[in-house]
């Protein structure tokens, strides 16, 4: 169990995860990007922009500076927005000590490059910049699964998934994060894992859609059926273990983040589905709709793979394309009739 942590990225996650560790007598500090909304959220002990309403322990150190932000840690958390997480990590990486595992929990898959969060670690860290050659994969892990910030910040009961290459970092995370309310697995699929984080958010503007049409919980749950169909292709195509879509990162996250009328992915959906333009319903969220960047890349993996995600490639032509919501519902209706 990790006793020193330090969480890179100030919104939703990363400071319910900075609560959930205090509260387990675990040391943790925050970092920002913006070290003026970083004393405000220690001034006023409340994260008003990204989880308000819930006062922060007073265990909770911000810390801005970046010389000092992973000094002593033995554990380091990355909760940027996945398409942030390049340039954040660039600024960060002379600062990274050798050696130290770090826990991802966005979900997402950059664009241009359609590289996971942890590849994107990788890759960043890994840079000739650094001037060392030590390979820093094998420290890397995944925190993922149906976990909404705002229930994570009642205490009420969750549970997650641990996924690392290395079973005993996984474990490591496990023991870490676990705690009464909170109920961690561990898995080694990190690609089924990362890649159902990320692919759910697109279904789950789908979902929206579906409920701001009123189109019906018959129609919603098609949606999630077939939607977790086209995940699951995807990812065994990209080398993922099959049960890893049945399970908490897979089929759990989906449901949780499909239905939650807070759920800012399915909630972007649902204005759009009333009549909303893309910018508009962008532009009613504070924080980062990561189902509308991740829909670019994913239709980019699937092309790549030749692999058919009907569902994916309808939200791409509403969000891009323009595409009248009703066409893309019956143009997906009428596909060529075909066994499950």
């Amino acid at each position: 169990m990790f006793k020193n942590v330090a969480i890179v990225g100030d919104g939703g996650m990363g400071t319910v995860l900075g609560m959930l560790l205090c509260d387990k007598g675990v040391a943790a500090r925050i970092w920002g990007y913006d070290r003026e909304q970083l004393a405000q959220i220690e001034a006023g002990r409340q994260n008003k922009k990204f989880l308000p309403g819930y006062p922060l322990p007073e265990a909770l150190v911000f810390e801005p500076d970046d010389a000092r932000i992973m000094v002593a840690a033995d554990l380091i958390v990355s909760a940027v927005p996945c398409q942030f997480m390049r340039r954040v990590w660039t600024r960060l990486r002379d600062r990274v000590p050798e050696g130290i595992p770090i826990v991802s929990v966005a979900k997402g898959i950059e664009n241009d490059t359609l590289l996971r969060p942890t590849q994107i670690l990788a890759d960043v860290l890994h840079s000739p910049h650094k001037g060392k050659g030590h390979d820093r994969r094998e420290k890397l892990a995944v925190l993922s699964g149906p976990t909404i910030a705002d229930e994570l910040a009642r205490k009420l009961p969750a549970t997650a998934c641990a996924a690392a290459a290395d079973e005993a970092l996984a474990e490591q995370v496990q023991r870490t994060f676990s705690v009464s309310w909170f109920r961690v697995y561990t898995n080694t699929d990190v690609v089924g894992v990362e890649l159902a984080g990320a692919m759910k958010n697109i279904i789950a503007i789908a979902a929206g859609i579906i409920d701001g049409t009123g189109a019906g919980d018959n129609a919603k749950a098609a949606l999630l059926t077939r939607g977790l169909a086209e995940i699951t292709r995807l990812g065994i195509a990209m080398g993922a273990l099959p049960q890893t879509f049945s399970g908490l990162t897979g089929l759990g996250d989906l449901v949780t983040t499909c239905i939650s009328p807070t759920g800012r992915n399915r909630s972007f959906g649902e204005r759009i589905g009333k009549g909303q333009t893309v910018d508009q319903a962008q532009h009613a969220n504070e924080s980062v709709v990561e189902g509308i960047a991740t829909c670019k890349s994913v239709v980019a993996l699937a092309r790549r793979h030749d692999i058919e995600t009907p569902i994916t490639q309808a939200v791409y032509e509403v969000l891009f394309e323009n595409k009248p919501v009703k066409k893309a519902i019956d143009d997906l209706m009428r596909r060529q009739l075909k066994a499950e």
